[in-house]
């Protein structure tokens, strides 16, 4: 929004973040950003105010639900708003402006904004400094994982492959009354042969054993309260003992004033991935877009992405024993995941066969892939 702001020539009210997620977090802004720094940092770029002026509190204003992925011309046109309004709430944020065919200086506004203006509140920075810190005396390297397979992940996505019946009646049950959630019949086996599902922790134990990792490997688990508990990670933990969590190197003391608010948890989680040897999502989302994009941003750190449609053929083979665990195994996966490990190229536009505004949706996301409008290309890699 800083940067349709700066088209839109309007000053831009720090946002209110939206409450009415699964996790029901109450923290603001300056909870969890260090506001005065961003304001600050952009203050050459766009008008920035913590709050709107009072004189304005009660003038009529314009509520706008702009259209997803729009380019510099629609937002030129939206100004005229501003002939009948002067505050313009705007309704949602997401995926707002396109991710390409924008000018340069709009682009590097987008970065400076993301990897410059954005830093973590203090007390988040310096915890996450020091988890890092505690995660370097263990004398290794260490991945980050982010295993999403959270209640609310599986539910919203209708993955339940692995669970019991009587989870996945409850992960359904939860879609169903989730209100803001469009899609409420999911055909489960659809979605994983697609590639739409969370790798299971079984499958990620799989899937790391056959790129070489060793047993040894000390792994970060970035993740709220994994579905089903202890017993999910049996398998993964049974390949890889040494799993590592908040609350493994962190004390109780310190995870205190952090309970219940799992957008300031999931800033810790950010920067241990953002300073991890390698990053590894399960899924997708929006977290493991933006720590990619950042790592990206930082001198393209090792990524990989695992390719969860070809896998599941693979887990497949396996499961139907057409395939087993070793050599073999191993250089399927290797030669997957070759140009899946973050080094620098351009980013990908939409899907073949994708027409009309769908194709925006398929098009690899600006903060996933900031390459090359805000990397220099002479920068050694």
């Amino acid at each position: 929004m800083v940067a349709v702001a700066r088209i839109m020539n309007a000053t831009l009210v720090i946002p209110q973040l939206d409450r009415r997620s699964f996790w029901k977090d109450s923290s603001t802004f300056a909870d969890i950003f260090d506001e005065l720094h961003f304001m600050t940092t952009l203050q050459g770029d766009v008008r920035i105010v913590k709050e709107l002026p009072k004189q304005l509190e009660s003038v009529p204003r314009a509520r706008k639900h702009f259209t997803s992925w729009s380019s510099m011309g629609y937002y030129q046109e939206m100004t005229h708003l501003w002939e009948e309004y002067q505050v313009i709430h705007v309704a949602k944020s997401d995926s707002r402006l396109a991710n390409n065919d924008l000018p340069i200086d709009i682009q590097r506004l987008r970065c400076r904004a993301l990897y410059h203006a954005l830093r973590f509140s203090p007390q988040i920075e310096n915890l996450g400094k020091k988890l890092v810190e505690r995660l370097r005396s263990r004398g290794r390297r260490y991945i980050a994982l982010h295993l999403r397979y959270e209640k609310d992940m599986l539910s919203f996505t209708g993955c339940t492959y692995g669970l019991t019946d009587a989870e996945s009646e409850e992960l359904r049950i939860m879609r169903e009354n989730t209100n803001h959630w469009k899609m409420k019949k999911i055909n489960a086996t659809e979605q994983r042969i697609g590639g739409f599902c969370p790798l299971t922790p079984k499958e990620i134990g799989i899937f790391l054993r056959a790129l070489g990792y060793l047993p040894s490997t000390l792994i970060y688990i970035a993740a709220g309260e994994i579905y089903g508990g202890d017993a999910r990670l049996l398998e993964l933990k049974s390949r890889f003992p040494n799993l590592i969590f908040k609350e493994t190197i962190a004390t109780q003391e310190e995870l205190k004033a952090f309970a219940h608010h799992s957008s300031q948890t999931a800033a810790l989680d950010y920067i241990i991935s953002i300073e991890s040897d390698v990053f590894i999502p399960s899924h997708s989302g929006n977290m493991a877009r933006a720590v990619e994009g950042h790592r990206r941003f930082l001198g393209h750190r090792k990524t990989i992405t695992p390719d969860r449609k070809g896998l599941v053929d693979i887990f497949d083979k396996l499961e139907a024993g057409q395939l087993k665990e070793g050599s073999s195994l191993s250089y399927l996966v290797t030669q997957m995941h070759k140009k899946r490990q973050g080094a620098p190229r351009k980013r990908g536009g939409s899907l073949p066969g994708v027409r009309g505004r769908a194709r925006f949706r398929t098009e690899e996301s600006f903060y996933e892939n900031p390459y090359p409008e805000c990397i220099c290309s002479s920068k050694k890699h």
